[in-house]
């Protein structure tokens, strides 16, 4: 059997023909066209297939970023549509507690108007009760001091009338003192 490393030691002793030819030694020639074949195909295969990959490759890259892109967009769209939301809530509800203020403060200034108001008319009705009071007072005392002149009076004058009266005299002073005493229990009683 020959060396493995024959043909290709023989390269250098190829006849330089004018035509191209097919060696049917298939022993001899057959790693030497395999090589060259497949150093062909890997070298222009692998720019056909590698551009052919690198172009789905970027083709699928560019459809992902469109689609990222278009995602993005929509979620900011609805993002936009949110936050107008929520500012339209936001007025709304400072709005309402700009009502619920002024309404506070009118509530506040009413009451307070209210409570000043009852306040005044309870004081005055202390007022006018103190002074009823006071007066009824005046009255009760002024009638006591009464009745203490008028019973030293009449004790006075019984005083006198028994030292000085005899007893027929004595006994119609005191009727008609008794009768007058009568009088005054009706009109002070």
């Amino acid at each position: 059997m020959k060396n493995v490393t024959d043909p290709f030691l023989s390269l250098g002793f190829w006849p330089s023909a004018g035509s191209f030819g097919v060696n049917t030694d298939i022993l001899a020639t057959n790693p030497i066209n395999l090589s060259v074949v497949l150093g062909v195909l890997i070298f222009f295969g692998k720019g056909v297939c590698a551009s052919c990959l690198l172009s789905d490759l970027l083709d699928n890259r560019k459809q992902r970023i469109l689609q990222t892109i278009r995602n993005s967009e929509e979620l900011r769209g609805g993002a936009l549509e949110q936050l107008e939301k929520a500012r339209d809530r936001l007025r709304k509800i400072e709005m309402e507690a700009d009502q619920f203020r002024v309404n506070g403060y009118s509530e506040i200034e009413r009451e307070k108007l209210n409570l000043i108001n009852s306040t005044y008319k309870t004081l005055e009705q202390l007022e006018n009760y103190k002074n009823e009071t006071i007066h009824f007072e005046q009255q009760r005392a002024i009638n006591q001091v009464r009745q203490r002149v008028f019973q030293q009076a009449l004790q006075g004058a019984l005083g006198t009338l028994n030292s000085c009266l005899n007893n027929e005299l004595h006994l119609r002073t005191i009727s008609t003192n008794i009768s007058m005493f009568g009088t005054m229990k009706e009109i002070t009683g």
